[in-house]
């Protein structure tokens, strides 16, 4: 029994060290405050790949929140900063991907595929009326 408190203790300490992290940052102004939170909910986390920066409890989420409040905090911008990290980890830690070449078929993809399913049954459809109308 003594085993299991430990073993809660553990997992409760856990799942509140990163938030508890985040307390301890202290900002010069509540506007950095604002933009620190505003970057690390929009930066994916490398390793977690489908959390931001702020839900990832991750070693490189919390060194890269702690690089975000430094930047913050030396008077960088927030496109200098989303910069720094594009050049680091590329363009997968941004939820928005820009538009490019290299991302066209991210963005559009989707509505060409859609264009095609909806000419292929088009044609299915007339093919058939086609077919129920000779055999008639």
């Amino acid at each position: 029994m003594m085993m299991f408190r430990w073993f809660l203790l553990f997992i409760t300490f856990g799942f509140t060290l990163p938030s508890m992290a985040e307390e301890l940052m202290s900002f010069s102004s509540s506007l950095n405050q604002t933009r620190y939170q505003s970057l690390v909910e929009e930066l994916r986390c490398p390793k977690c790949q489908n959390q931001n920066l702020a839900d990832s409890g991750s070693g490189i989420a919390v060194d890269l929140r702690e690089q975000v409040h430094q930047m913050i905090e030396q008077g960088k911008t927030d496109q200098e900063i989303v910069d720094y990290m594009v050049a680091r980890y590329g363009a997968f830690v941004l939820y928005r991907p820009p538009h490019s070449s290299a991302t066209f078929l991210l963005w559009y993809g989707p509505f060409i595929f859609l264009g095609l399913g909806l000419l292929v049954f088009a044609f299915v459809v007339m093919a058939n009326r086609k077919r129920r109308g000779v055999s008639s």
